[in-house]
């Protein structure tokens, strides 16, 4: 064998072993894993300290901070060196571009907080319903899911992109070579790329291309399954409550080849006909009887099991689909008033000021499903500007077949009030919280309480367990950290400068805590 051929291959392997350690150590999509459980078993992470704490005078190692917009609901991820992370570009500016209110997604070095690249994604303005969908302005709101040398997510106009992980710096990749075009947006002329633009590999438009109609903004984690990608088209109703939904028929959950964005497959489940509001779930994956199937929480408070469908790349129709098993999420007692009348979901509006904390109307799901030994564990709930009401935690059998609403139910928690938090699982015990501000701990097997605290702040974030602790952001600016455990020991409460929309994550000894304003990466704690 020859002495160049043996050192490529032993560079290859080198390379490989790097990347392998790599990976562990890495939080490179929604949730960490597959199955989306908010949990990391890196141990020796930074201490934050005990009791109230302000983080001014927090006695950290903050390695780096950076600048996001005004608002963040996207998460960070961390891959290969580099953190992701999705925002509004409202306090960043570009010469080239006379525009705000857009979406922007960060490309940082995780090891000095460099930013080296961005990409600016044009606000959505073209009509679906009278006007565009993203009147919130909130910018990227999904994570970003890396795999190698791509990165995964889902805009704020309605669609997947693939980017090359190392933007323009190694020049413009193709098949997609019209970034100049779309920074500046549909009504402006290109604008001159340089090296610290993204770089688009391939484009999939849900809006144009299905056709589909988000309601207020797009979300999706998207899930990677082999050579294929799940995404959720945030298909939705209405703006204005009683009038038809534009695209009723439309797919929610969709398949995609990853490496062209070729569309796969697509659900044919209806989902958009019974849409309360917006479709904002994530798919998840889940070993069940060691086979492997799809968890997808819709918008009508349906959770749906799935099969993965077998695709054909070369076929000139997308496969449909359809679910393995179903279960209703919203209870009967959450369907009908006190004297038996059904109730309209818009009853449970936050526009109504007379609606009670305990009211029981219907909801979607918006939390992650999260597969754990054969049981699925979610939650209901709305987008938190239409009120705090009664919620539901599930616990369901992930084995069995059909319309399994009655006959799957492990399970069920109701003294929890509506949520978009995803589950944490470990040591036996679920870690969630609530939109009311409730921190509750309960039983995997049995769903019993172990403990309840009441912060006494809206959550809109998911809850963290990593190295012993739970750690949850609130609207209020608080991190609370608490011991994992069948007994409740909060730990530290930590006054941050800005709120938590989104939850915090862990990556290579590092505690990345997301802000409306900053990130900041969080190192071991100064002597």
């Amino acid at each position: 064998m020859k002495l160049s051929l043996r050192l490529t291959m032993l560079t290859a392997l080198l390379a490989a072993a790097h990347a392998a350690h790599a990976d562990k150590a890495d939080w490179p999509q929604w949730g960490r894993t597959d199955d989306r459980n908010m949990v990391s078993d890196q141990k020796n992470l930074p201490d934050l300290g005990k009791g109230k704490i302000s983080f001014k005078n927090a006695k950290w190692d903050i390695r780096w901070t950076v600048k996001l917009g005004s608002l963040c609901y996207g998460n960070p991820t961390v891959a290969g060196g580099k953190v992701f992370i999705g925002t509004n570009d409202r306090l960043w500016s570009d010469p080239r571009v006379k525009r705000s209110r857009g979406g922007l997604l960060l490309c940082i070095d995780d090891k000095t907080g460099k930013v080296l690249w961005r990409l600016l994604v044009p606000r959505y303005k073209e009509k679906i319903y009278g006007s565009g969908f993203d009147d919130l302005n909130v910018g990227l709101c999904s994570a970003v899911t890396v795999e190698g040398q791509k990165a995964y997510v889902v805009s704020n106009r309605g669609e997947v992109l693939c980017l090359d992980v190392n933007g323009q710096l190694n020049g413009n990749d193709g098949p997609y070579r019209n970034e100049g075009k779309y920074i500046a947006g549909p009504s402006a002329p290109p604008v001159k790329l340089y090296g610290g633009d993204g770089d688009i590999i391939w484009r999939f438009d849900m809006i144009d291309g299905l056709p589909n109609a988000p309601h207020d903004a797009t979300n999706c984690n998207i899930l990677i399954v082999g050579d294929t990608l799940y995404v959720n088209t945030s298909n939705g109703v209405h703006r204005i409550p009683g009038e038809p939904t534009p695209k009723p028929d439309a797919p929610t959950l969709i398949v995609l080849d990853k490496k062209t964005g070729k569309l796969l497959a697509e659900d044919g489940c209806k989902i958009g006909r019974r849409t309360f509001h917006g479709n904002w779930s994530s798919p998840s994956l889940g070993k069940v009887a060691g086979k492997n199937m799809i968890f997808f929480g819709g918008g009508d408070g349906v959770l749906y099991a799935f099969n993965p469908p077998k695709v054909n790349p070369k076929a000139d129709k997308p496969t449909i689909f359809k679910s393995a098993w179903k279960f209703d999420c919203n209870p009967q007692k959450y369907k009908v008033d006190a004297d038996g009348q059904e109730l309209d979901y818009w009853e449970g509006d936050a526009s109504r000021a007379d609606v009670p904390k305990n009211y029981k109307g219907q909801n979607e799901i918006i939390a992650t499903p999260v597969c754990y030994k054969n049981r699925v564990y979610v939650a209901v709930g709305r987008d938190p500007e239409h009120g705090i009401a009664r919620g539901m935690l599930y616990c369901i059998d992930a084995t069995k077949k059909g319309d399994v609403t009655k006959t799957a139910r492990i399970w069920s928690y109701d003294k929890i009030a509506r949520t978009m938090s995803t589950v944490a699982i470990a040591d036996g015990l679920v870690y969630i919280c609530d939109y009311a501000g409730l921190v509750h701990c309960l039983d995997a097997e049995t769903g019993k309480v172990c403990w309840v605290h009441n912060t006494d702040e809206r959550i809109w974030s998911s809850t963290l367990v990593a190295d012993g602790k739970v750690y949850v952001g609130t609207e209020k600016k608080n991190l609370f950290v608490f011991k994992t455990g069948r007994k409740k020991q909060l730990i530290a409460t930590i006054k941050m400068p800005y709120k938590m929309s989104t939850t915090p994550i862990v990556a290579g000894g590092c505690i990345y805590i997301p802000t409306a304003r900053r990130l900041y990466a969080i190192g071991k704690t100064k002597p």
